[in-house]
């Protein structure tokens, strides 16, 4: 039994329109349509609230529709594995190159045509996604947001909550026309990437979003040479002269301790925890 069967019959058990439902659901009447034609998948449960909506709705036990739609979904994944998703990309590609710095734009869209749907592509499109869908995820229950969002691409209040949960649940091979024009587009006003060492600076549109400035960077760096633990720290512990009477406690706090680059010797850490065993050195609360 399946997400758009149980609706269906417990809108029949009592009478009730598909219209009642989407008002209830803060969605509009045409997605709870597809979603009971079957034409729309159920969204998941654990990035929407749509279910529990419902479900009070419904006059079904709290979580029941969600239940059904993780188990629904998890069938289908299953059938999907079996194929090769095929990316549509042309109308998200061009999104990306327009909201990329001048500068760099000639060479980012020779990489992309030379290697269509390629790494640096990919990289690209998965880390603007993620930067986003973080935004809607974060914001899904905000009100004054929705209608920001809804204001910026010219949609409904309702349309632009069905838009958020479909986006929520896509991935870079089935980014949409309508995801760029609803989220794509009014939130990112300018992303650009130093091709030497993948660092990708993200701006987002500070009017619907707060820290709008994100840096992601994919270099490997040389580790400095410096172990979890201090080497005067393990010469401390290792001797029992001086780390004999040490606690957990104490030795919690030694390990605790920041040096910015000095290399303290195990006399100091004997010294360290004859000082915070010392009560006049603390206040008295």
């Amino acid at each position: 039994m399946d997400v758009s069967l149980i609706i269906r019959q417990r809108l029949e058990e009592f009478g009730l329109e598909q219209r009642e439902l989407a008002r209830a659901a803060q969605v509009t009447e045409s997605y709870i349509s597809q979603l009971l034609s079957r034409r729309r998948a159920p969204p998941a449960p654990n990035r929407t609230d749509i279910y529990d909506k419902m479900d009070k709705f419904l006059k079904l036990p709290r979580g029941e529709l969600a239940r059904l739609a993780d188990l629904q979904r998890k069938q289908e994944l299953k059938k999907e594995l079996e194929l090769e998703p095929t990316p549509l990309f042309r109308e998200v590609r061009e999104v990306l190159l327009r909201k990329c710095d001048a500068e760099t734009v000639p060479q980012v869209r020779a990489i992309f045509e030379k290697e269509p749907f390629g790494e640096l592509e990919r990289l690209v499109t998965q880390t603007l996604l993620d930067v986003v869908k973080g935004v809607a995820r974060q914001e899904l229950e905000n009100d004054h947001w929705l209608h920001m969002v809804a204001e910026l691409s010219h949609r409904s209040y309702e349309e632009t909550r069905v838009i958020v949960l479909e986006f929520l649940d896509t991935d870079i091979f089935h980014l949409s026309a309508e995801h760029c024009v609803s989220f794509l587009d009014p939130l990112i006003e300018s992303w650009n990437i130093d091709l030497a060492t993948f660092a990708i600076d993200i701006v987002l549109n500070r009017r619907v979003v707060s820290g709008h400035i994100k840096r992601f960077e994919f270099i490997e760096r040389k580790s400095e040479i410096m172990s979890d633990q201090e080497p005067g720290l393990q010469e401390f512990l290792d001797d029992p002269a001086l780390s004999g009477t040490a606690t957990e406690e104490e030795v919690a706090f030694l390990k605790q301790l920041k040096f910015n680059g000095k290399r303290p010797t195990p006399l100091y850490y004997y010294r360290e925890l004859q000082n915070f065993r010392d009560a006049l050195h603390f206040q008295t609360l």
